[in-house]
């Protein structure tokens, strides 16, 4: 356990002080989206043709492909951080506060890669407007267009006013310590503050919570993004009870996985051993085991249901999909991370940072690739196979493949951008460790 005592200054150090790694990690986020944002606009000149989607026909091809599949990662990632710390909020989970801004900060740029996206596979983005405000009386009650936006609109809307109201406070206590050249902008973040308002916003902040935690199964990864698929009953790969389920559990295997991404850079990056703390990173990657149990138990009930005297539509799906090397490494990697926090939990030695890193960087393969063959498989094996007796082929175009790269590019940006301008640990959660530090060593002098 680190001796060193928290303070302001540490979560100040983001801000405060800029190192050659940072530029160069700007530079190599730029440059991926840079790489991206050039393919977007040859895809706008050419049309969707260039990436090979929408190219149903006779060519026997799938409508939806990477885009699609990585913005169902994207998504499960941002509604699976804001549940996370919605959870360490409203169970009293302290022991998780320095990385609850780090989840809800993940949850916007999460919401706002996949709201990327939603433009990008649109073909043009006035459809936007064309498609669904002008029509959207209209479309709201059908279109899956219009759900994805609407939720992700007001997801982002929530999770913005959620991390709002906490920074208030930070900000206000932090001012005089804080870069002048971000005055407007903190002006306008603390405007109207006074410190009576603090109590109540506890509460504001509980109750929006107690809502996340409520609506998750109903409208996050547990509900609106999985019943998309779920409720279509001539795609046999999509169709069925069980995806509202399976889509929370890698909505909360991604998210932590991302969260621990995140802390283990802050930690290095800032010297915060004594902030964000081994028990921190022990205590995620159990949680991560247990979510990952979940996810491969309602893999398990898929496989079985759809291997043993299945319906014929439902069966070719499944032997497709376990012939597919894409697919079992997705299940071999899960399962490897599973194993290997199994094995921590027997013999502690075993955990190390480094290792929780590596499990991380395992799921979050494993979810996206399992995303994509999800929704390619969907297409391949329909009931009813309007042009051919067999299945046609996709292969990502480089397009795809850099969209993957840009909002990762994206989301670095994101991080790296406002941790230059807020403190991405909230100040509540320094005085709680300092306080917990001050009482460890008046027991000790005792």
């Amino acid at each position: 356990m680190s001796t060193k005592t928290p303070s302001r200054a540490d979560i100040l150090r983001p801000i405060t002080s800029t190192s050659r790694k940072y530029y160069a990690l700007v530079a190599v986020a730029g440059l991926a989206l840079g790489v991206f944002l050039i393919g977007w606009a040859y895809q706008l000149q050419q049309g969707l043709a260039v990436t090979g989607l929408s190219d149903w026909g006779t060519g026997g091809g799938v409508t939806w492909g990477v885009y699609i599949g990585a913005f169902i990662w994207w998504v499960g990632i941002a509604h699976g951080g804001i549940i996370l710390s919605a959870a360490v909020r409203l169970l009293g989970m302290e022991r998780y506060m320095p990385v609850a801004r780090l989840a809800e900060m993940l949850t916007l740029a999460g919401l706002s890669a996949a709201g990327f996206y939603i433009l990008v596979h649109m073909g043009r983005p006035d459809r936007m407007v064309t498609s669904v405000i002008g029509h959207y009386h209209i479309t709201v009650n059908n279109s899956p267009l219009v759900w994805d936006v609407t939720v992700i609109t007001a997801y982002f809307v929530l999770t913005a006013t959620y991390l709002s109201l906490t920074l208030r406070y930070d900000v206000h206590r932090l001012r005089d310590q804080l870069p002048d050249y971000f005055d407007p902008i903190y002006a306008v973040m603390t405007l109207g503050y006074s410190e009576r308002e603090d109590e109540i916003v506890q509460r504001m902040v509980w109750w929006l919570a107690l809502a996340i935690i409520i609506m998750a199964p109903l409208l996050l990864h547990g509900g609106v993004i999985p019943w998309l698929f779920a409720v279509l009953p001539t795609y046999p790969r999509w169709f069925g009870g069980v995806q509202g389920p399976q889509f929370l559990t890698i909505a909360l295997t991604s998210a932590i996985s991302g969260v621990i991404i995140l802390s283990y850079s802050f930690r290095r990056a800032y010297d915060w051993e004594h902030i964000i703390t081994d028990d921190i990173f022990r205590g995620l990657t159990l949680w991560l085991g247990f979510f990952c149990l979940l996810f491969l138990w309602l893999q398990l009930q898929q496989v079985t249901t759809g291997t043993f005297s299945p319906p014929t539509g439902l069966g070719h799906t499944w032997e497709a999909t376990l012939e597919q090397p894409a697919y079992i490494l997705s299940m071999t990697l899960v399962g490897l991370v599973l194993a290997y926090i199994f094995a921590q939990t027997i013999r502690p030695a075993l955990f190390s940072k480094t290792r929780a890193l590596i499990c991380a960087f395992a799921v979050l393969t494993a979810t996206l690739l399992e995303k994509i063959l999800f929704v390619i498989e969907g297409f391949f094996h329909p009931v009813f196979d309007i042009y051919a007796a067999t299945p046609g082929t996709y292969v990502p175009s480089l397009i795809e493949l850099a969209s993957l790269a840009g909002t990762i590019g994206l989301v670095a940006l994101f991080f790296l951008s406002l941790a230059k301008v807020v403190p991405v640990v909230e100040l509540h959660a320094v005085e709680h460790l300092r306080e917990d530090h001050d009482h460890e060593d008046t027991v000790m002098e005792d």
